[in-house]
């Protein structure tokens, strides 16, 4: 019967009519009014929205929260006095996220949200009041004063337009009394994956809206579950664990990306339900302590589901990079059930850098200058990823 119960769950959650999981509101088609400079989105509820502008270049964000875009995107006239074009630069779990980039710097007079007889709802941008050149100095000064005396207003916009940074948790592997493996010539793999993880940190740390967190902070020893603690402590986005490659055949080498087994997702899955403390935990902002035993299951598994397609995403990307820099050891990611990738609710990668076992190969892990060319290829492909795909609160799903 629980069996049966558990089939019941799965299906309801498939077909979309999980009390967990409600049905996204569907944004439809968007109207410009150039006489009055209304924009206007049509939903079919009524949403929680953020609207606010962000400078250089300038454009309007539409923020609108368990969302999906219903058919094609209209665009603004090409005569338009302000707006220049409609981009779609997040859809996923969390809602829509709609970014009009402008003609013209502006500040929104008003937001509202209306409905007419027939229950259709229209989300409203008023930006008739404070429209602003940027190129015209009489009009910019004419309301600056106006602006200086709006200083509650002044101090939340800076935070509202900047949106969140994109948190990566390197872990660079080893550390401490474990040096990991050595090389035909002594070289440890402590050594040389913390001098990588540095190199990336510092690119991370370099592009606008991202943010590096080294799991180690030096040569120190971190316990392996522990790594996984620091990630989810400083909220990372993303887990990447370095590391470099052997084996007894010291004329194997070549670059590899790993990803969590699914045989190492399901057994951690039954390990974070076996224990009330651990059900507790939070995994996709659904809490698990107040759940029934089959759908917390349920939403478990559909968290790591999530987390390991974002993770095989990311895999992807960085092992593309990877061309001109080391060839690859395998020409497709590898999955393998590594401790350090079993977090349910944070994608990770492992990253073998190169074979340390291999003579040629460690004399390029202690090269600074291959150092750089791997820790560029990784960034890179993180890069990539997350210019498509940046959580809608972050800053870089606005740029």
């Amino acid at each position: 019967m629980k069996n049966y119960h558990k089939i019941l769950c799965i299906l309801a959650l498939q077909s979309g009519a999980a009390m967990a999981l409600p049905e996204p509101i569907q944004v439809g088609a968007l109207a410009y009014d150039n006489r009055q400079g209304h924009l206007s989105v049509a939903v079919t509820a009524s949403p929680k929205h953020r609207v606010f502008v962000m400078d250089n270049p300038p454009r309007l964000v539409i923020v609108i929260k368990n969302a999906a875009l219903q058919g094609s995107l209209q665009q603004p006239p090409a005569d338009h006095p302000l707006f220049a074009k409609t981009r779609l630069a997040v859809q996923d779990a969390a809602g829509v996220k709609l970014v009009i980039d402008l003609k013209k710097a502006i500040s929104p007079e008003k937001f509202s949200l209306s409905s007419n007889n027939r229950n259709e709802h229209r989300l409203t941008v008023d930006l008739t009041h404070k429209a602003i050149s940027a190129n015209d100095p009489k009009a910019v000064a004419a309301v600056a004063p106006k602006v200086a005396k709006l200083k509650p207003a002044a101090e939340p916009k800076a935070i509202i337009h900047k949106g969140r940074d994109i948190v990566i948790a390197i872990d660079a592997g080893h550390g401490g009394n474990d040096p990991g493996a050595h090389g035909p010539q002594g070289t440890e793999e402590k050594v040389v994956t913390f001098a990588i993880a540095q190199k990336l940190a510092v690119l991370i740390d370099a592009q606008p809206g991202m943010k590096a967190v080294m799991v180690r902070k030096g040569d120190d020893y971190v316990g392996l579950r522990e790594r996984m603690q620091v990630a989810r402590a400083a909220k990372a986005d993303l887990f990447i664990s370095v590391h470099a490659d052997a084996f007894n055949d010291t004329s194997v080498r070549g670059a590899s990306v790993f990803t969590l087994s699914t045989q190492g997702a399901s057994s951690e899955a039954a390990r974070w339900l076996e224990k009330s403390e651990n059900a507790a935990e939070l995994v996709g902002g659904v809490n698990l302590s107040d759940k029934e035993d089959v759908l917390a299951s349920v939403l478990l598994d559909l968290s790591q589901t999530a987390t390991l397609s974002a993770s095989q995403q990311v895999a992807d990307s960085v092992l593309r990079h990877f061309d001109g820099v080391n060839q690859l050891h395998r020409d497709a990611v590898q999955k393998a059930a590594f401790i350090v990738l079993k977090s349910p609710d944070i994608p990770s990668i492992l990253v073998e850098t190169a074979f340390i076992s291999n003579p040629l190969e460690e004399q390029n892990l202690v090269n600074p200058r291959y150092q750089t060319q791997m820790a560029r290829a990784i960034f890179a492909g993180v890069y990539d990823y997350f210019k498509k795909s940046a959580p809608i609160d972050s800053r870089m799903a606005a740029l």
